[in-house]
């Protein structure tokens, strides 16, 4: 692979002059974080590391740049995708990513000819473009359940460690997934994805690749992916399984007009089968805000994984198939060939006439935010893992940076994914510095937040009953209004450490679709509503989330 080199806002040798707007904010973002120049370098051979907390009192964590990426793409080596790989690479440049993962659906053919044939062209991508991190991944069907994004490092066997996994653990393969002859076989099915996460696990630990990670996919679409599951699969290898789509990709879905009236954000028009799990309400299977109802619902069930006191990643991304508006068409196949002859779909064809289609381009619309604090893959993967992450919708923000600090304490504190350890009674407080949108997004709106929440709620452990979805102790516990604002500006939220552990977890919107969240107002009193069905403008009602920060409470 071609040595890598930083992106253009993070290179010294780049003039200011020569950036846009977003580069530019990029850049004075860098700089105030103190890793511009030789601070922020390429990752080295060695495996990148973050500063550990400090075993006492308080926290270090280290400084971060944040780089932005979309780990669920699709192109012509998924059976029901569009564009070459090219056509997706290019665009993702163009909308401002850092790092993508194309995530090809599996199938024999993709397992047979499709994963090598686009290895090699995520080969030559690397080499000709090496400010762009590229990685190659899979869009397992999970034993029992839905779908997950897995990836490796580049190293000599990435594209065999997917095609090995592939084979022997894909759920749509084996025959083990929601419509296929033995999906009725549901204990099996469930510990066959558990033994697959731990296999992925084991090349891990045995150096056969240098890193592999897991994050499931639109949980709540098909309603599939139990609470247990979830739990199961977290705990089956936490280091690999890191975490969930917290906003789903076909975000276009319900523009009104284009899809129809019963169109919603993400897809999200199913309703309850055979194979979803009975204890999820109807309302499970609508987005909010375009979030998950499994992230957006405060008290819900990514409250309850954090409510353990174990960290449980969100994301957002494209899941890019074919976007709004566009004129490409699937080519023609030859005579007597087909995806699993060969792997790959004919190129696409411009019919100069918009075609159907839900998605946004990598990075047009959803952008997941990764802390390093070094440029690299293997970093990004290291900040995936610990948690360093944010997301927003539309470009809503340039930049977030959130910091929790004991009062008195001289330290950097701990920032997201990380644990802060106080004692009882002690004062804290919470910085949370903003960087508003600087130029507009590619709908041509500037964004304005309009306000942040915070979130919190208490740490008990591990639930007795694995399929709870509730955390009846989280709530909104602080929002600010900063309509108007702009720039970059630092909210500081106090805080008091009780007798339980805790965390908090931030989000914010632009104000323009609230209501009462999904389990009352003295939970959430402003939060994410679902929009009628096929009236879901996503340009008009974008937020932003952030991974939590955990407070342990030592007595």
């Amino acid at each position: 692979m071609t040595e890598q080199q930083l992106p253009v806002w993070a290179d010294p040798s780049v003039s200011p002059a020569d950036l846009d707007a977003q580069g530019v904010s990029r850049r004075r973002f860098l700089r105030r974080a103190g890793l511009f120049g030789a601070a922020f370098a390429l990752e080295s051979t060695a495996a990148p590391a973050f500063a550990a907390t400090r075993p006492g009192l308080g926290g270090e964590d280290p400084q971060l740049a944040y780089l932005v990426g979309d780990h669920h793409v699709h192109s012509v080596y998924s059976h029901d995708a569009k564009y070459t790989f090219s056509q997706q690479a290019r665009a993702a440049a163009k909308y401002g990513l850092d790092w993508m993962v194309f995530n090809e659906h599996s199938n024999f053919g993709h397992a047979r000819y499709g994963a090598a044939m686009e290895h090699k062209e995520i080969l030559k991508a690397r080499a000709e473009n090496p400010r762009q991190l590229i990685f190659q991944g899979l869009e397992w069907y999970i034993p029992a359940a839905e779908h997950c994004t897995v990836f490796a490092a580049p190293g000599p066997n990435e594209v065999d460690l997917l095609t090995k996994f592939e084979l022997a653990y894909d759920g749509k393969l084996l025959g083990y997934t929601e419509g296929s002859a033995g999906a009725a076989d549901t204990a099996r099915n469930e510990a066959h994805a558990v033994k697959a996460v731990r296999w992925l696990a084991e090349q891990r630990r045995t150096g056969y690749v240098d890193d592999v990670l897991v994050l499931a996919n639109h949980p709540m679409r098909l309603g599939v992916d139990s609470p247990h599951e979830m739990r199961a699969w977290r705990d089956a290898a936490p280091e690999i399984m890191i975490g969930m789509e917290g906003a789903p990709g076909a975000q276009g879905a319900a523009i009104p007009g284009l899809r129809g009236t019963t169109s919603i954000r993400g897809e999200y028009e199913n309703k309850p089968s055979a194979q979803s799990w009975a204890g999820y309400p109807a309302d499970a299977y609508l987005t909010y805000g375009g979030f998950d109802w499994a992230t957006a619902t405060v008290g819900g069930l990514w409250d309850s994984m954090l409510a353990e006191g174990r960290l449980f990643s969100i994301t957002t991304n494209s899941d890019n198939h074919r976007t709004v508006f566009d004129t490409w068409k699937n080519g023609d196949w030859p005579a007597g060939q087909n995806f699993d002859d060969t792997g790959r779909l004919p190129d696409p064809v411009n019919t100069d006439t918009p075609q159907p289609g839900s998605d946004f381009w990598p990075g047009e619309f959803s952008r997941t935010h990764v802390g390093v604090t070094r440029y690299g893959y293997r970093s990004v993967m290291a900040g995936l893992r610990a948690g360093r992450v944010w997301l927003d919708h539309g470009h809503l923000l340039d930049g977030l940076e959130v910091r929790l600090t004991r009062e008195g304490d001289r330290g950097r504190g701990v920032t997201l994914g990380g644990r802060l350890r106080v004692r009882r009674g002690e004062k804290l407080t919470l910085h949370i510095t903003v960087t508003t949108a600087s130029r507009p997004n590619p709908h041509g709106i500037l964004p304005r937040l309009a306000h942040v929440d915070m979130i919190r709620g208490a740490v008990r452990g591990p639930v007795a009953d694995r399929d709870d979805w509730r955390a009846p102790d989280s709530r909104v516990a602080w929002s600010g209004d900063v309509s108007g604002r702009k720039g970059a500006y630092t909210l500081r939220v106090p805080l008091t450490a009780g007798e339980e552990s805790f965390y908090v977890r931030l989000r914010g919107s632009d104000g323009k679709r609230n209501g009462t969240g999904y389990l009352g107002a003295s939970v959430d009193p402003h939060g994410p509503i679902p929009h009628p069905p096929g009236d879901g403008d996503p340009w008009q009602d974008t937020w932003f989330y952030s991974n939590p920060v955990f407070v342990d409470v030592v007595r």
